[in-house]
């Protein structure tokens, strides 16, 4: 595996040095390690253990700067051909998060701080995967930043023990003790408590010398004056000592006798708390963040609130006062950081979700359309599976259609397009393609091929998006197909976008649904109350296709002249459709001699589709139950007029399509522009009986 890590830059800090460790580890392990960053003080240590540097100014807040470095660092991971990019801060996030795009590389971030919910903190929670160090980041993340829970993965922070391991002197008759803290200069490590309760410490231990180890940055050395200051005012400058960065850490910690941290904001883990606790000293520390994972209060460490001088000073007092419960304390931290936080244990985590993220793969299938639509577009989903057998696959579509999918066995969910009819534009597409960008879907196949639809997938960032090249925005999707052919049918249509990704069609092409048990207890039932339980010779009639589309629908006193000829064959007929059809069914009853059962608007999709199932034939204009009943293999008459067949038809097996094609068919035309509707009208319903007849011992 290649790992290529990135971060702001490679001085002494936790972060810095964990990077550093996980480097090592990986080579130690024969994986290969490649760091980006602006150079360091560590970066000869790095390159020591086998890592290497590439120094880019990915530190520096500049979008002009930031621009050159995507470039830059694209071609980095392109020469080292890097499988991860693993950014572990918001401006080198950003830059990676681009710079990945266009590469094969998989990105993921570690959140190492309790960011502000800012746009500019927004791309640390982008990653298909994001590591944190704490359960407070996880939450964090997942409540501000939108990340859902099944992307988070708890990885506690380590310390190379090894580096710690340093005998602790033994001073006979010591007069003094000495209390350490350590970490860069800045208010948020809470220095000015630290000294406050420091100076209540003093007064009740005179013998006490305080080591302050780690400095400001360069650009604020004002805030160390300030604690200089603050020491001289509160009269124990004599006890304090400001250090400085060292490299001596483990040294200097294994002299202490009270290891406190004071921070007082969200503290992401804490790992100096590791480094004293390795080394065997008690630590005080507040009780904020990721610190609580580390700490068991009065077990393993003493916590105290932020802020809080008084508080601090007792625990501290505490620890120097009672040598067996500090030894007590630090051996219990001993025995948890074996357990929990040794380099060992995070590294060999870390590579697990690395494998995690190489072998997922997130897919989105587009269909916001119509239920007969969506339908056809099982055939695609199963061979979808069929290719990527462990993906998560998710299918988008439309409120009214989701019915057709919720028992699909080859998809891990739907995302329902319920944004409200009055957002239009881009507003509506923006809300929806913020909902799809947290499933960090790495294909999109846009079915759908609209303007809208092309927008959602570009908005939804993937790695991969593939439609066709239709004119509709398609320069927004990663991989158009250019060259196809539209006069095939739709689902031989949607299998030459399938082709594009690799995806070999079946031998022969099927539709299905997946009505459930009860759905056909409920037909039953239906069926029982029109005393056609046991009857097996039943032929079904959908009496019309949608409000929109008049022109596609067979003439009312065809279809009850169909009804006459059947019954007087012994044949019994049910009458499908919606509850907007029912007029129309009041027509047909008013024309008919025989008594057809009439099933309109008392079934849902899966309902229907148990329905036609217990039919021997089912007759039906070019609309949804004309898919509905190809997917559960029933034979069909479909009638086809102002469309062409050659387009709409569904596979299946025993279908006999009649299809007249007057001068004028297909139009595609919702109204009867010459007012004859001839296409329909010659279908006789004595040419209808006749194909039934066919058909009737043809279901299998």
């Amino acid at each position: 595996m290649n790992v290529l890590q990135v971060l702001p830059e490679l001085n002494v800090g936790g972060v810095e040095t964990g990077t550093v460790d996980l480097a090592g580890y990986l080579v130690d392990h024969g994986h290969r390690s490649v760091v980006v960053s602006n150079g360091g003080e560590l970066v000869a240590e790095l390159e020591s253990r086998g890592t290497k540097h590439y120094q880019l100014p990915v530190h520096k807040k500049s979008l002009w700067t930031a621009a050159k470095c995507v470039k830059a660092l694209r071609a980095i991971i392109r020469e080292e051909k890097a499988d991860i990019v693993h950014a572990r801060s918001r401006v080198p996030a950003w830059i990676a998060y681009f710079a990945c795009r266009g590469t094969q590389a998989a990105f993921i971030t570690t959140c190492h701080g309790y960011y502000g919910s800012r746009i500019f903190s927004q791309v640390m929670g982008w990653p298909k995967l994001v590591i944190v160090p704490s359960r407070v980041i996880g939450r964090h993340m997942i409540e501000h930043f939108g990340v859902l829970s099944s992307s988070i993965r708890y990885i506690p922070r380590s310390v190379d023990v090894e580096k710690f391991r340093v005998d602790r002197p033994v001073v006979e008759g010591k007069s003094f003790f000495t209390v350490a803290i350590v970490g860069r200069l800045t208010p948020l490590k809470g220095h000015t408590f630290f000294l406050r309760a420091m100076a209540k410490v003093a007064r009740a231990m005179p013998n006490i010398r305080i080591w302050i180890i780690g400095d400001a940055p360069a650009a604020k050395q004002s805030y160390k004056s300030e604690l200089q200051v603050l020491a001289h005012r509160l009269g124990i400058q004599d006890h304090v000592e400001f250090l400085g960065n060292r490299k001596d850490v483990a040294q200097l910690l294994a002299q202490a006798d009270v290891f406190v941290l004071s921070t007082v904001t969200q503290e992401a883990f804490g790992r100096v708390i590791l480094e004293a606790q390795a080394v065997g000293v008690p630590v005080v520390a507040t009780s904020v963040g990721g610190v609580v994972d580390i700490i068991n209060d009065g077990e393993t460490g003493l916590l105290v609130l932020p802020k809080d001088p008084d508080g601090m000073a007792r625990a501290v007092v505490r620890v120097l006062n009672d040598k067996k419960f500090a030894a007590q304390l630090a051996e219990a931290a001993k025995q948890k950081l074996r357990k929990q936080f040794t380099l060992e244990h995070m590294a060999s985590q870390t590579l697990k979700v690395y494998e995690e993220l190489l072998n997922s793969l997130n897919i989105l299938v587009i269909k916001i359309s119509a239920m007969g639509d969506v339908v056809l577009v099982t055939a695609s989903l199963k061979a979808l599976r069929g290719k990527y057998p462990r993906a998560k696959i998710y299918c988008l579509v439309g409120k009214e259609s989701r019915k057709v999918l919720q028992n699909c066995p080859y998809l891990d969910g739907l995302i329902i397009d319920d944004t409200r009819p009055k957002r239009k534009g881009w507003s509506r597409a923006i809300r929806l393609s913020h909902r799809l960008r947290k499933y960090r879907f790495d294909k999109i196949v846009d079915f759908q091929n609209s303007r809208k639809s092309h927008l959602l997938a570009f908005l939804s960032f993937p790695r991969e998006s593939y439609g066709y090249d239709n004119g509709k925005w398609s320069k927004l999707l990663t991989n158009p197909l250019r060259g196809y052919r539209n006069d095939i049918p739709a689902v031989d249509h949607q299998f030459q976008l399938l082709q594009a990704m690799g995806i070999t069609p079946p031998r022969e092409l099927s539709l299905e649904l997946w009505p459930s048990d009860k759905d056909r207890k409920y037909v039953q039932e239906l069926l029982d109350a029109e005393w056609l339980g046991n009857v097996t010779r039943i032929v079904g009639i959908n009496i019309a296709a949608s409000q929109k589309w008049q022109t596609k629908n067979w003439p009312v006193e065809h279809i009850a002249r169909l009804c006459d000829l059947l019954a007087g064959k012994s044949i019994r007929v049910l009458i499908t459709g919606m509850e907007k059809d029912k007029p129309l069914v009041e027509q047909l009853l008013a024309r008919t001699k025989s008594k057809p059962a009439v099933f309109a608007g008392r079934t849902d999709v899966s309902q229907l589709a148990a329905l036609i199932e217990r039919c021997k034939v089912y007759v039906t204009p070019d609309s949804a139950p004309l898919h509905i009943a190809a997917a559960t293999r029933t034979p069909l008459v479909a009638f086809f007029g102002p469309t062409d067949s050659r387009r709409h038809q569904p596979p299946a097996r025993n279908m006999i399509i009649l299809e007249k094609k007057p001068a004028c068919a297909p139009c595609y035309s919702p109204r009867c522009l010459i007012m004859t509707h001839a296409c329909m009208r010659d279908i006789s319903p004595e040419e209808v009986a006749g194909k039934i007849e066919l058909l009737m011992d043809a279901k299998q």
